[in-house]
């Protein structure tokens, strides 16, 4: 389970969530520098360690470093939903007061979700029946039975949560050091 952001990190990473395309370590010191006073050094190193944890992955582009978010911000917000459910002492408790502190519109975005959710178990269930050969040998699924149903769009992400499987362990000689941008 991935552990909360820290503030800088949670900086870092909306940047790279909403720009949803690689981005440099120049790219991200400029648009932070526009709300505080910060060091290119510092905001390398809070890349790097995104990086070391399994949160974006990185490609080399001459002397820097291209930097990608690993899943989306989704993921991130229900795997800390999840972890604090589970380690509960009463999950339906937690749930009650959860929701209690929900605006109409929160409750109302929940109940589409769930629907989806179903939803998409039900196609998968449709999937799975209708994948059996039928009784008569032939390809043509039996009378009065539904043809599998596209899945609705969903509002989950893709990928796993980072923390919980980390993609790949970084090549030998992977190091921050290398985070350095050109014309700098």
């Amino acid at each position: 389970m991935p552990r909360p952001l820290g503030e800088l990190e949670d900086a870092v990473m909306t940047r790279v969530w909403q720009w949803n395309r690689p981005v440099t370590v120049r790219e991200v010191l400029e648009d932070l520098q526009q709300e505080r006073s910060i060091a290119y050094t510092t905001v390398m190193t809070v890349m790097d360690n995104l990086h070391q944890k399994g949160w974006v992955r990185r490609e080399a582009e001459g002397r820097a470093y291209r930097y990608t978010a690993v899943s989306t911000r989704a993921a991130y917000s229900a795997a800390l939903m999840n972890e604090a459910w589970s380690t509960s002492d009463s999950p339906a408790a937690a749930l009650v007061a959860f929701f209690g502190m929900m605006s109409a519109e929160q409750r109302e975005a929940l109940r589409d979700a769930i629907r989806i959710v179903q939803h998409d178990e039900e196609s998968a269930a449709e999937a799975a029946a209708g994948s059996a050969t039928p009784p008569t040998g032939s390809a043509t699924p039996p009378a009065g039975s539904a043809e599998p149903a596209a899945p609705a769009p969903t509002a989950t992400a893709t990928g796993a949560a980072p923390g919980a499987a980390p993609e790949a362990a970084p090549a030998e000689g992977d190091s921050a050091e290398r985070g350095t941008e050109p014309g700098r």
